[in-house]
């Protein structure tokens, strides 16, 4: 049951990885990105039960950490003038809603 729940886990990361390349816009992006890392945790939670390693929990609240850490600071990043001179339509997109 729990090799089948693995297998499931895989197939939604690959999802999330052709979400991160081909999604539409930079939010997209970065939401497939942090469902990428939330699977990753996920994973590596059940291959530590699997192989009955309970100190496997511990990287996986280590790796959620990051992973939250790094989406907040692309997050901040992204909302930056020199990140948004680098794309035309969201300048137009803030000056429409003031």
């Amino acid at each position: 049951m729990l090799t089948a729940a693995t297998i499931a886990i895989l197939v939604v990361m690959l999802l999330a990885i052709i979400r991160c390349i081909a999604g539409p816009s930079l939010y997209d992006r970065i939401l497939a990105f942090n469902m990428f890392g939330t699977k990753t945790v996920l994973l590596i939670s059940v291959l530590g039960f699997l192989m009955g390693r309970p100190e496997f929990l511990d990287i996986a609240l280590v790796y959620a950490l990051i992973n939250f850490i790094s989406v907040i600071g692309v997050l901040r990043f992204s909302d930056s003038a020199e990140f948004n001179h680098q794309r035309p339509e969201a300048a137009s997109i803030k000056k429409d809603k003031r």
